[in-house]
């Protein structure tokens, strides 16, 4: 097993709410630490913690250009986190397919059923 699990931390990072509304934040553009903490009722250093979970997953990229310190989102690891769910989508589409069949068959045995009194 890899000892650096990237689609563990992924997820890990993608669990917390605040850090999903960040990325939302983000994908509209880059953004600086302090624009990204005005919506949230935590402090500073609580949003940087955030960053750096969410760095630490790939997820965003901060630079510094002068003293601004841009933050730019980076889809890579949505992408493969993104991949394997899309496995169990598939699943769950073939599941519902078969009950609908299934429903649709139950629905037609009860019409007959019905027609044959």
């Amino acid at each position: 097993m890899e000892t650096h699990d990237h689609l563990s931390t992924t997820f890990a990072a993608l669990a917390d709410p605040t850090r999903r509304a960040i990325l939302a934040r983000l994908s509209a553009g880059e953004r600086s630490v302090s624009d990204l903490a005005q919506p949230f009722a935590i402090s500073l250093p609580a949003i940087s913690r955030h960053l750096k979970v969410l760095e630490h997953a790939g997820l965003i990229e901060r630079s510094r250009e002068a003293q601004w310190r841009p933050c730019r989102l980076k889809a890579g690891p949505m992408k493969e986190a993104n991949a394997w769910l899309e496995r169990y989508r598939r699943f769950w589409e073939d599941s519902f397919d078969q009950m609908g069949a299934y429903i649709a068959e139950l629905k037609a045995s009860e019409t007959q059923d019905e027609s044959d009194e």
